[in-house]
């Protein structure tokens, strides 16, 4: 059963339902699988995951704002003024330097506030400028066709439901920490299990919000 349907084509988007669409419904990590690695890696402790989910949150709802405003008030207007360039591969790389970009900002503002979160975030924290779910969001903004404020709140709802997705990830493998688990599943192997059972308790929201 469909609750709300974001309208992008010829009217304004519903904010919520694009807000609750891009952090459940069609949540960036659960429901799309990319970044993956990060969310396996830092899930270890709650501190470390949500400082790597605040950096992910704000970089991605940044990025998602200032990547909209490139390609649909600069390439695609060069594009229809008939410069034969191709925007889709150029917005590509637009993308990735924007990205990287707020990456470094980050960096530098988390090695000033906090150096401990710094050195627990390791080399996790600049390869968010490779996040797959970063540059993922912005590319599924694009084909959605959303603008202005509709894309910074796609851009939000997407690094908040990553964010909220490696949060409760942590908080149970904190909770496993001292659970008596078979020697063939530790690690990985249950970290596994449990990110394909949260993955399967998000895909069932599918079809509630439509964009």
């Amino acid at each position: 059963m469909i609750l709300a349907q974001a309208t992008t084509n010829g009217g304004t988007a519903s904010l919520l339902a694009i807000l609750l669409s891009a952090a459940i419904t069609d949540n960036i990590l659960l429901t799309r699988f990319l970044g993956m690695c990060p969310f396996l890696s830092i899930s270890r402790q709650l501190k470390p995951a949500a400082g790597m989910g605040l950096a992910v949150l704000f970089v991605t709802t940044c990025t998602a704002a200032i990547n909209s405003a490139l390609y649909w008030y600069v390439l695609v207007p060069i594009r229809d003024s008939g410069v034969p360039i191709p925007a889709e591969s150029l917005s590509l790389i637009l993308f990735i330097v924007v990205i990287a970009a707020f990456v470094q900002l980050m960096e530098m503002l988390i090695e000033r506030i906090s150096m401990t979160l710094y050195f627990s975030l390791g080399i996790f924290l600049p390869l968010i400028t490779v996040n797959c779910a970063i540059l993922g969001a912005s590319l599924f903004m694009i084909n959605r066709e959303l603008k202005g404020l509709d894309a910074l709140v796609f851009g939000f709802g997407s690094g908040l439901g990553w964010m909220m997705a490696i949060l409760l990830m942590a908080g149970i493998r904190q909770k496993l920490a001292k659970a008596r688990i078979p020697a063939g599943l530790e690690g990985p192997g249950i970290t596994l299990i449990i990110a394909g059972i949260m993955a399967l308790a998000f895909i069932g929201f599918s079809g509630m919000i439509k964009l």
